[in-house]
Parts: structure tokens; C-alpha cells; sequence
């Protein structure tokens, strides 16, 4: 079986719980189909770049399956009969990711002191004399 990364936006106007009920159907189809889930993150609710229906946020969610493409392809047809969902994108991988994916690892990105140890120097960027333009 071939291996997925899967995300789907689902509208603002339905709830967490409301979202968890759609991946649970579209885990279902999967099963139905062959296929089984390997991992599943809720990732909130977020801004969008744009609108997108008349909607400024949406409920993003990964899913990682491992499912032949007729399966995978069942799942594409009924979310696009769905109107909860907004988009979605299913990118086929050589391998799965594991442990939490980028979006849920825990960063410090306001650093109190002010220096950033991947930037180099001591405080990092721009130190606050002026440069010479150059045209």
C-alpha cells in the first residue's frame, strides 16, 4: 500500500468536536476501503492567507494513511461533496513522519534575551548601525 500525508481545512462556523466527527467518517471510508490512518493531529483553529468561501479561519487537521489509491480516492470524492471542508491536499510519501509533526512541536520563538544562536553574533541580524546602500 501506498503511504499519504493528508490535511483538510473544514469551515470556521463548525465545532472541534464537529471536526473530530469528520475524520472519524473519513477514517471509516479508508477502513472500508482497506486503508487505516496512522496518525491523526487537530491543529486548531487558524487565520487563513485569504478568504476562502466567506471564511477567514478554518480547522486544520493531518492525517498520515497508509491506504491503496482507490481507497484514498473514495475519501477525495466525498470530501468534495462535503461543505464543511474547505480544501484539502493529499500528497503521496516515501516514508511517515513520526512523533508530532512540525506545527505541533513547541518552540520558544520570542526569545527574552534577544540573541538567536542560529543567526550568529551575539544579539543576530541587524545591530542597529547604518550600512552603506548599495544601488
Amino acid at each position: 500500500m501506498a503511504l499519504y500525508e493528508h490535511i483538510f481545512l473544514a469551515r470556521q462556523d463548525v465545532s472541534q468536536q464537529q471536526v473530530e466527527e469528520l475524520t472519524a467518517a473519513l477514517t471509516e471510508v479508508l477502513a472500508n476501503g482497506g486503508g487505516k490512518v496512522t496518525k491523526n493531529e487537530y491543529w486548531g483553529l487558524k487565520g487563513l492567507s485569504y478568504r476562502i468561501r466567506k471564511n477567514r479561519k478554518a480547522h486544520y487537521t493531518l492525517m498520515n494513511i497508509d491506504a491503496p489509491a482507490p481507497a484514498v480516492a473514495e475519501m477525495e470524492r466525498q470530501m468534495r461533496i462535503n461543505e464543511d471542508i474547505l480544501r484539502f491536499m493529499t500528497v503521496r510519501v516515501d516514508e511517515l513522519e513520526e512523533g508530532p509533526s512540525a506545527m505541533m512541536q513547541k518552540r520558544d520563538r520570542d526569545d527574552r534575551d534577544g540573541t538567536r544562536p542560529d543567526r550568529g553574533g551575539e544579539r543576530g541580524g541587524f545591530s542597529g548601525e547604518r550600512r552603506p546602500r548599495r544601488f
